[in-house]
């Protein structure tokens, strides 16, 4: 279905302003089907986040701020979500021995173990977008890359 019928509206004021509200409403439907995914494990997609940034550096721990610095949405609270996550015994936090203003944080057997169910069913979640070309796939992955992209506005 099209952007327009999906939202029921007939135009936009350019193909870049559709673009812009085509990618907040894509956004807004894959995030409402990966907490569907997520749901079972109580987890959010912050969380996951924080679960996977840790994963790719375990066993090695990792900064609060190296976690901020990483996530996919700049807006989450990385400290709020370790919390959460050492209370659900996934994650371990740690004063850091070099600098005890620091807090270092490692994932843990239970935190891993959820990750590796997960990606089970992530590996169903993609398989549904399997109808699109891969190279198509590629070329909106490059789009989407091209408007991150800063430009001065003054050019």
């Amino acid at each position: 279905m099209s952007l327009e019928e999906e939202i029921k509206q007939e135009k936009f004021s350019s193909e870049y302003h559709k673009l812009t509200i085509n990618i907040a409403f894509t956004n807004s439907y894959l995030t409402n089907l990966l907490n569907n995914y997520l749901k079972p494990y109580e987890l959010s997609m912050q969380q996951y986040n924080v679960l996977r940034i840790l994963r790719g550096q375990h066993p090695s721990p990792v900064s609060i701020n190296s976690i901020t610095d990483r996530m996919i949405d700049k807006m989450s609270n990385a400290s709020r979500l370790v919390e959460k996550l050492r209370k659900k015994d996934m994650i371990q936090r740690e004063t850091c021995s070099a600098d005890k203003r620091q807090v270092d944080v490692c994932i843990t057997t239970k935190g891993l173990t959820a990750l590796t169910e997960i990606d089970t069913l992530m590996a169903g979640f993609e398989r549904q977008f399997e109808h699109i070309d891969v190279k198509k796939v590629a070329q909106a992955n490059k789009v989407l890359d091209d408007l991150r992209i800063k430009k001065n506005i003054n050019d």
